[in-house]
């Protein structure tokens, strides 16, 4: 097989292979919606997500700038605070960034 064959097939398998694990989720969403365990991940794992990303990237830029994570904490605290009493995603995301920001570019 020459090289054009060989890519054109590496890029074809690859096409099949993305192609397929889009459209799963598609042709078994009838069948998932009654899975007892696929109920509870849908409800579990989003907030598990978005919490190790938190936890990550917070200790992360902590890390970075080597001094203690108190911008980090303060922007989620405020983050969590907002959203707890006013359920607006975009002012709460937007609002931790603000505070993260300012006490970030004010402390280092």
């Amino acid at each position: 097989m020459n090289d054009y064959g060989y890519l054109f097939a590496t890029f074809f398998a690859m096409m099949i292979i993305s192609f397929g694990e889009r459209a799963l989720p598609f042709a078994a969403g009838e069948w998932l919606q009654k899975q007892k365990w696929a109920i509870v991940l849908g409800k579990f794992l989003p907030l598990a997500i978005m919490f190790l990303l938190v936890l990550h990237s917070s200790t992360g830029a902590a890390l970075a700038h080597g001094g203690l994570p108190i911008p980090e904490l303060a922007a989620i605290v405020a983050t969590l605070v907002l959203q707890w009493f006013w359920k607006n995603a975009l002012l709460s995301i937007f609002t931790g960034t603000l505070v993260y920001v300012v006490l970030f570019n004010s402390m280092f």
